[in-house]
């Protein structure tokens, strides 16, 4: 059994933050039918070149159904709602507004299934005055709060990889409302709507570092936190080989580990006198040039001291301990054979997630889940030839 088996997603995402969603649903065994347009239908000209390989290797549309149905012809939407009559979940990810114009939004799809939980995923969410702002990852964490927490004093903030709003903020809550609805729903027997905007996530993620501002009134600064750079106990050094170590040693026994691993005992004292910052980081740069990233973090890590060695992605799947994580997993394709993806982080223990497939072809179940929800062959064949599908 699977934690999400028998719940059925109806996805209308395209941008990574929708698919990494109900990836992460359909990793739990949730039915997720991917409704893509057919050709000529929308802008998809991205996806009409996509190969085999690329396929095989996309994570994020792993272990889903693929249907192509088009939303702009009425028929096509009727296929829709005798869908959604079916379903449990609705993720969309379109601007505000779109949904409303192809009549498969939320208050139209309540009154044909009553249970129906709908998740809107957009950059600022359905109000307010950045409700209809175009952007992307980046914006968001500017809006949000986090980039402007990055980088060092006097230089511009440094831009991370699109992972804080996309995929934290965006697709990761995005799924936990999700199952936050389906729990609710056990109880009331409704489903409700779920207004989830990227930016609004960013700042959630920055609880904790909100509440020291709000409480104190203190702004953090790029560089200047003692978690973003300006403590020489927790921060990166450059190794002998250009390569960098990662030290996270808050606690003051930590602090003092390293301190002794390294034969600086001289700073113990001194972990936050900041008086005293700049002579501990020469001092420590100085140290850490002296031997490798990996001499380092071999000899340190056996003294109970917070280090980790900074990798390149193709160093994290040759570590032993992510390989044993199983975070670097294979599976069959039917075109490309064996191929490597991403692992399934949560793992519990009685309903495990699983890679049951890897990415579909555009359309590829569009005849099964057609006739799963009482199509026959001659009404399926009328409505490929009017356009309705594909």
């Amino acid at each position: 059994m699977m934690a999400l088996e028998g719940v059925r997603v109806l996805d209308l995402s395209r941008l990574a933050p929708g698919p990494f969603c109900t990836m992460l649903l359909a990793d739990y065994g949730a039915d997720v039918i991917v409704i893509e347009a057919p050709p000529g239908a929308a802008r998809i000209a991205e996806e009409e070149g996509i190969s085999p390989q690329a396929r095989a290797y996309n994570a994020l549309g792993r272990n889903k159904r693929s249907i192509c149905l088009n939303l702009k012809h009425e028929d096509g939407r009727q296929v829709f709602y005798r869908l959604a009559q079916t379903a449990d979940v609705v993720v969309e990810g379109f601007r505000p507004g779109v949904v409303k114009r192809l009549k498969v939004d939320y208050e139209t799809l309540r009154e044909i299934n009553p249970r129906i939980v709908y998740c809107s995923l957009s950059g600022y969410g359905q109000d307010g005055p950045y409700a209809q702002l175009v952007g992307h990852d980046i914006n968001y964490i500017a809006v949000g709060g986090a980039l402007g927490l990055t980088g060092w004093p006097g230089q511009p903030p440094a831009i991370p990889m699109n992972i804080i709003a996309d995929f934290a903020g965006g697709g990761l809550y995005a799924a936990f409302a999700i199952c936050l609805a389906l729990l609710a729903r056990q109880k009331t027997g409704r489903g409700q709507y779920i207004d989830l905007a990227m930016s609004d996530g960013v700042t959630t993620l920055l609880s904790w570092i909100a509440s020291r501002y709000l409480g104190q009134g203190a702004v953090p600064l790029p560089g200047q936190d003692m978690l973003n750079g300006a403590a020489p106990c927790y921060n990166v050094y450059e190794c002998a080989d250009g390569r960098y170590v990662s030290i996270g040693c808050l606690e003051p026994y930590f602090w003092e580990a390293l301190c002794r691993g390294l034969g600086l005992e001289q700073f113990i004292p001194h972990q936050w006198n900041r008086d005293r910052f700049p002579e501990m980081f020469e001092a420590f740069r100085q140290r850490f040039r002296e031997k490798t990233r990996d001499q380092w973090f071999e000899e340190l890590r056996q003294y109970d001291i917070c280090i980790a060695p900074v990798y390149t992605l193709d160093e994290v799947f040759q570590d032993p301990h992510v390989r044993h994580r199983k975070m670097i997993i294979e599976v069959e394709d039917p075109e490309v054979g064996r191929v490597r993806q991403v692992g399934i982080g949560a793992k519990l223990s009685e309903t495990p997630g699983r890679l049951r497939h890897t990415q579909p072809r555009r359309g590829q179940h569009t005849v099964e889940v057609l006739k799963e929800v009482g199509y026959s062959d001659d009404q399926i064949r009328s409505l490929m030839e009017t356009g309705a599908i594909a």
